[in-house]
């Protein structure tokens, strides 16, 4: 007899939401098995995590290669070769150059750990109390990550007071901005959110005791925005003329997900912080926090540790994540396979009234759906294409977006067009499907 969801539920906490009762039998590519047999296309692929989708064989045999040899013995005690290495590497495409590139690490198991990093190493290098975060960011669900989490008022129920010292800016998206600011008009946006930013500095933040502003270069459940870049080059100079740090959140965005390495690249800014965490290991438990050797050795030595940090399988993982980005191009692809799903998406909202806009970078996608002829969110239209995909076109997905309408593509960077194809199809019949309803 198949294992059923509802048998179980009863032993896990109602606190982590389930979007459905699917229970994952295997994984291979883009597809996901169900315990039944049932096959669905999966368009999540861990939330960004598998770069090359399910079970890859590169980072399979490295995992039960380094499993076999050890598992865990503490990076505290120890020192893994994997977890060197992939240390090596990294620092090697960090951003930046000379002394300004991150090319000191602090490994940690998940993003909001990687962010709490940040946070406590910016404070530590700085001295200073304060830190500015943006409205419609997501950083995490710690204590400490959801004092700088703006996407949802939710997270925060129930938990204040929380870490102190904390104070939003708009981030340049629709929702944020005045709704006199054309929504072509993405230089307006950041012109309007830099002059917030200075305001906030000038009435309430005083900027000789803020240590650091984190921002998703792209912000990912906030709707996956990617701003004008007027307005990161906009941030770096205000951090530059005041001493604060700048904290890049690539969780999401990092390795690749882009068409570069970093979504900083786009951006031509480079971060004094930078967080990472998802893609990094294909799949396993792994993160990072980046700096330069000069404000990393400004962090107090034993005021921040990890005891599974740096684990030497996860590292192992890394390491094949790496080549396999490498080898087989996946960066170039994501560029490619983005500009055509981008493309297919933008001449299917020509048929479609309630695809309102469709941004992003490359791989980093999202549609958002609302009322036809307005910008008014539709979240019941994602309810409903969602629930719709899961059912009917047995695809996995998932939404984004501060109302709860926009809906995330993410593919894995090895995609290929028929796929791509495969999945706008499936997409288009639920999109007509809640049209007709």
């Amino acid at each position: 007899m198949a294992m059923k969801f509802e048998d179980y539920k009863q032993y896990l906490s109602p606190v982590f939401v389930k979007s459905s009762d699917l229970v994952a039998g295997d994984g291979h590519g883009l597809y996901i098995t169900d315990v039944n047999g049932v096959e669905y296309l999966d368009m999540i692929q861990g939330i960004a995590v598998n770069v090359a989708g399910h079970t890859n064989e590169k980072i399979v045999k490295a995992i039960q290669d380094q499993a076999a040899k050890l598992i865990h013995a503490s990076f505290n005690h120890v020192n893994y070769p994997t977890t060197l290495e992939l240390a090596k590497r990294l620092a090697e495409v960090a951003p930046g150059e000379g002394k300004k590139k991150l090319t000191s690490l602090f490994f940690s198991n998940g993003g909001a750990e990687a962010n709490d990093s940040a946070i406590k190493l910016a404070k530590c290098a700085t001295g200073r109390p304060l830190i500015i975060a943006c409205q419609g960011s997501f950083h995490g669900r710690t204590i400490g990550t959801t004092a700088v989490t703006g996407s949802n008022s939710h997270y925060r129920e129930a938990y204040e007071p929380l870490m102190g010292g904390v104070y939003f800016t708009p981030f340049p998206q629709r929702i944020l901005c005045p709704d006199s600011i054309d929504n072509e008009d993405l230089e307006g946006r950041a012109d309007y959110c830099l002059w917030m930013l200075e305001n906030l500095l000038k009435f309430l933040a005083p900027p000789q005791e803020v240590a650091a502003i984190i921002m998703e270069p792209i912000q990912g459940e906030g709707g996956y925005v990617a701003p004008h870049p007027k307005f990161l080059k906009g941030v770096r100079e205000i951090c530059d003329k005041h001493g604060i740090l700048l904290i890049f959140d690539e969780i999401q965005s990092g390795f690749g997900r882009t068409g570069k390495m970093w979504a900083s690249q786009h951006y031509d800014v480079v971060p004094d912080i930078m967080t990472t965490g998802k893609a990094i290991a294909g799949g396993l438990p792994m993160s990072c926090c980046w700096s330069t050797p000069e404000i990393m050795d400004k962090w107090n030595k034993g005021t921040h540790g990890t005891t599974f940090g740096g684990n030497p399988v996860c590292a192992a993982a890394g390491l094949a994540v790496l080549d396999l980005l490498k080898e087989e191009d996946l960066i170039k692809n994501s560029e490619v396979m983005g500009e055509y799903l981008q493309a297919q998406l933008k001449d299917m909202q020509k048929r479609h009234p309630v695809i309102a806009d469709i941004r992003g970078i490359a791989l980093m996608t999202a549609a958002e759906f609302c009322k036809p002829g307005t910008f008014e969110p539709d979240a019941a239209a994602l309810q409903f294409i969602t629930k719709y995909l899961r059912e009917e076109e047995h695809m996995l997905t998932t939404g984004c977006g501060v109302n709860g309408n926009g809906f995330r593509f993410i593919m894995p960077l090895n995609i290929k067009k028929e796929e791509v194809d495969l999945c706008l199809k499936k997409f288009e019949n639920a999109v007509a499907a809640y049209e007709a309803k």
